[in-house]
């Protein structure tokens, strides 16, 4: 396994659906020139329980992933590590690591539920190495700022409707 950050969450320019660049934790994103990143894409709700945790955003009233968290301490655990464990016919999967007073879980959860709860729990993310290896693409430098300014005018601009099933 190895460690990712968030280098990047943008909006996919052909289908407009958000999308998640996880980068190697080690890099930090100094080197000029192309890098490699794992795209991945997600859900409208998702992208933005994870952009406004990124940014210490706090709703008036709680979020799924908020309420997550809520449940998880009271009921006394915490999340330690989220780890991104294969790919399936484009289909990644991930698992949520719980540890509480005695014990340690692991649950099946799509990565973009467990970074959203990863994010608020200041916990880190890893990706199984052959997981990247296979999915990563080669990126030039990502503007972070760029990014996340691109996405908020998307969050500015959406119908409520697309979020309704």
């Amino acid at each position: 396994m190895m460690q990712v950050r968030i280098a990047g969450l943008s909006l996919d320019d052909n289908t407009e659906q958000p999308m998640l660049l996880l980068v190697p934790a080690a890099d930090d994103g100094s080197a000029h020139g192309a890098r490699r990143a794992l795209p991945i894409w997600i859900g409208h709700a998702e992208a933005t329980a994870i952009l406004l945790a990124l940014q210490g955003v706090e709703p008036p009233r709680p979020m799924t992933h908020d309420l997550m968290k809520a449940v998880l301490e009271t009921v006394g655990f915490a999340v330690s590590r989220v780890e991104i464990t294969r790919l399936e016919g484009g289909t990644f999967y991930a698992a949520l690591v719980l540890r509480g007073e005695e014990r340690e879980l692991a649950i099946d959860a799509r990565p973009s539920d467990s970074i959203a709860l990863a994010v608020r729990f200041g916990c880190p993310v890893f990706v199984a190495e052959d997981v990247f290896d296979e999915a990563a693409v080669e990126v030039t430098e990502v503007d972070e700022e760029e990014e996340v300014e691109a996405f908020r005018d998307f969050l500015e601009h959406v119908d409520p409707n697309d979020f309704m099933s």
